[in-house]
């Protein structure tokens, strides 16, 4: 079974579905998202992309992270 992130889904949601998405984007330089009182707060409305925007991280960058690490993208 393939895993689908969809970006259009708060970091929250996904963070529950897949715990190691959190690795990803601290990888990509999220460092908040370490924190649990961020995700539980900040996390449960903000998006990826919204969150790559604040950050200036490009999304072909972010995509790339999730495909290498074996998942796809919905958007």
């Amino acid at each position: 079974m393939s895993k689908v992130v969809d970006f259009g889904k708060s970091v929250y949601e996904i963070c529950k579905e897949y715990p190691e998405v959190a690795d990803i984007m601290k990888e990509l330089g999220f460092e908040s998202i370490a924190n649990p009182g961020m995700l539980q707060t900040a996390g449960r409305f903000m998006t990826i992309p919204k969150g790559a925007a604040l950050k200036k991280i490009p999304m072909e960058k972010v995509r790339e992270a999730f495909m290498d690490k074996g998942f796809e993208i919905k958007e």
